[in-house]
């Protein structure tokens, strides 16, 4: 019973963070019906730009967030304005997941020449800091990640629903016809979406890189985790990606610690099967 409670804490802050991650996932397919097969290297990436602030500089991988969020908007801007806005116009993104690939392989590719292949990790001096609460564990780095990845998401959200950039992006996912006839800017929108979701992930980053070791082929990992997430949520639902991040991280973590952690990583693709044989659209999409 212990041992389930502990897991359950670990998967709730750790699920914060996927959530955020997956965020960025599924907000882009929403817009642009795009599966960003980059979104797991703007992670890593994220996670080296908030290593080279600490190192070099000693800033703080928290405070370090406004820095590389703002860079990586700048970049997922660019990515979209160069390699996927010309298949839009030409009605070809179908091409989009090998463009998407290509451009993770690049980010691959740079960051092995920038800081090589070695895997790196955030050691802070609260690292291995953590509170006792009625007995159980709390680590001071992961309940840290797990408030700003919730506060990003309530900000995310709010930004969605309360301005007029939200909005344009909420007609924009909902019926883009519709939502140029009124004069949304949907390509404009798009190109904001995806700097948004580059945004998110390099604010996941910087908090994975103080939780995991990371290397230039993590990316790789992290893609197929949150393709999972965001399909068990939903494609296009933010409040799926929350849900189900916060499902594939707790039942992983409450298997790994009452049964065996060789069976936790099957775990999550074993509830994504059941719920898709039920819910093909996943937990909160919407049927075709």
């Amino acid at each position: 019973m212990h041992a389930g409670v502990q897991g359950l804490i670990l998967g709730v802050l750790t699920g914060g963070v996927y959530a955020l991650m997956a965020s960025g996932q599924t907000l882009v397919f929403g817009i642009m019906k795009v599966v960003n097969l980059a979104q797991g290297a703007l992670v890593i990436l994220g996670a080296y730009l908030s290593y080279q602030l600490f190192t070099s500089y000693g800033i703080d991988p928290f405070l370090a967030i406004p820095v590389t969020t703002g860079v990586m908007f700048v970049l997922g801007v660019g990515v979209h304005l160069a390699f996927l806005r010309p298949l839009r116009r030409e009605d070809r993104t179908e091409l989009s997941l090998l463009v998407t690939f290509a451009v993770a392989l690049l980010i691959e590719g740079v960051i092995g020449v920038v800081w090589n292949t070695t895997r790196r990790s955030i050691n802070t001096s609260y690292a291995n800091d953590s509170w006792t609460v009625l007995g159980y564990q709390v680590t001071v780095v992961r309940f840290a990640a797990f408030a700003l990845s919730a506060g990003a998401l309530a900000l995310l959200i709010l930004l969605l629903h309360r301005t007029r950039f939200g909005r344009a992006v909420r007609a924009t996912v909902q019926n883009p016809e519709s939502a140029r006839l009124l004069g949304v800017r949907t390509e404009r929108v798009a190109a904001l979406g995806f700097g948004l979701g580059a945004a998110t992930a390099a604010a996941a980053g910087s908090v994975y890189g103080l939780l995991y070791p990371f290397n230039a082929g993590s990316h790789y990992d992290l893609i197929s985790l949150l393709l999972s997430i965001v399909v068990l949520g939903g494609l296009g639902s933010i409040g799926g990606a929350i849900a189900g991040a916060l499902i594939v991280s707790v039942s992983s973590a409450v298997v790994a610690s009452t049964i065996s952690p060789a069976w936790s990583q099957m775990t999550f693709f074993v509830i994504l099967l059941a719920v898709l044989l039920v819910r093909p659209q996943g937990l909160f999409g919407r049927a075709a």
